[in-house]
């Protein structure tokens, strides 16, 4: 079972809270860490773009459209990662070969 963890934002200079798992906390602490920014000014870039969904879970999708955006062949070879794509062996383990 994971504990939520509520920790206290700023949102347009407004103190408010967000309560998200440790891994999600994580995952936007090094957010913050590559693009340079304060927590408040990425949940404040969040809080503006939401649209309709809860703070937390826009929050959450924002998280899994980052790193998905850098999972990408274009993203991952951008960050210096990986290798030119060569073809699977057969019965190979792909990614793992």
């Amino acid at each position: 079972m994971t504990t939520l963890q509520i920790r206290n934002i700023h949102l347009n200079g407004r103190r408010t809270s967000l309560r998200l798992e440790p891994a999600m906390w994580e995952a936007l602490e090094e957010i913050c860490r590559r693009e340079g920014r304060s927590l408040n000014d990425i949940c404040t870039f969040i809080e503006a773009h939401r649209g309709r969904s809860s703070r937390t879970a826009a929050v959450r999708v924002f998280i899994l459209r980052y790193f998905r955006a850098a999972a990408t062949e274009s993203g991952h070879s951008a960050a210096g990662h990986g290798h030119p794509r060569r073809p699977r062996a057969r019965g190979g383990m792909g990614a793992l070969d």
